[in-house]
């Protein structure tokens, strides 16, 4: 029987239920005064479905308060769907797939993948690698940046005009990438020596093992770490091997492959202010992947740990 066979994926008191269940273990919590000894449900005809009251603080609330779901009018049966829609697709789904499956409208469908993506968002983590691990560091660009392209190099040179060189003035993206575990990527306003260097030095343990590319860009920088190997793709060496030791940087070239094909062929647009979540998204499926042992309702799962304190408003000041 198919996953989406399940009541709770059809059912909104069925789905409260499920949502309860995930968010608040061992009882309803309240996100007033986070109380949690006087609460009861409200079991009024005309109460709203899973609604209940703190006697503490004389608030009423749901399991959707605080969480990615509060103020949204879109059944939450039907939040449960695209959680699982968007946790299940390799390469994402877009937001007209999603207003067509679901049968909500095209900014409804847009505003809740967005949110979705928040909840994927991970923080508070610990330095990838660690001693006697592999970590593969690596740069790409995707997509025209905001504003004007710039008129002279970086150096304060004029670029050439034989057609060969120009400013790309594209989005840069740094991904770090843990051999076996855990990719962790960024974008930045410019993939520049000291914002690599602040980068790495940040989410990678001293005691790793530094791959990448022939690139001046971790040449000093590597010196820090247990050991640094590169190879050199303009000679088309992709990997090398000394003794035990497998020198490439294929894994994180991967993943960017992966990104790129679901950006390209999904999404096919992307604002440069919400490309952060975008990259949340596709690094919380690479970490918790298949080939790590989590399946599609698991990941989903994972999704609904993350719903709490990670609401989005996209709140607009109007213009005078």
């Amino acid at each position: 029987m198919s996953i989406l066979s399940d009541r709770h994926f059809h059912d909104e008191a069925a789905a409260y239920r499920f949502v309860e269940k995930r968010v608040w273990p061992e009882g309803p919590v309240c996100p007033h005064c986070g109380g949690f000894d006087r609460i009861s449900a409200m079991k009024g005809t005309s109460t709203r479905i899973g609604t209940y009251k703190c006697y503490q603080c004389r608030k009423p609330f749901t399991v959707k308060v605080g969480t990615i779901f509060e103020s949204s009018h879109v059944k939450l049966h039907l939040w449960l769907q695209a959680i699982f829609l968007i946790a299940s697709s390799k390469k994402g789904i877009s937001s007209n797939q999603l207003h067509r499956t679901l049968g909500v409208t095209l900014k409804t469908a847009w505003f809740m993948s967005h949110r979705i993506r928040e909840a994927m968002r991970e923080g508070g983590l610990g330095p990838l690698g660690g001693e006697g691990q592999i970590v593969e560091a690596d740069e790409t660009y995707y997509g025209k940046k905001d504003g004007p392209a710039p008129e002279v190099t970086t150096s304060g040179r004029p670029f050439t005009k034989s057609g060969k060189t120009g400013p790309s003035h594209k989005r840069a993206i740094l991904s770090l990438v843990e051999r076996g575990g855990n990719v962790r990527t960024f974008h930045v306003a410019h993939a520049n020596k000291e914002n690599v260097t602040e980068l790495v030095n940040q989410n990678v343990s001293r005691e790793s093992i530094l791959m990448t590319d022939e690139s001046r860009l971790y040449n000093e920088m590597g010196k820090t770490f247990a050991e640094h190997h590169s190879t050199k793709h303009s000679a088309k060496e992709y990997v090398r091997y000394e003794g035990d030791l497998v020198i490439h940087s294929n894994t994180v070239e991967n993943y960017f492959s992966v990104f790129k094909r679901g950006m390209r062929g999904t999404y096919q647009h992307c604002a440069e202010k919400h490309l952060h979540r975008y990259l949340a998204e596709f690094d919380f499926r690479y970490n918790k992947r298949v080939g790590r042992g989590v399946n599609d309702e698991a990941r989903a799962g994972m999704i609904l740990d993350g719903v709490v304190g990670k609401r989005l408003t996209y709140e607009t000041t109007s213009a005078r």
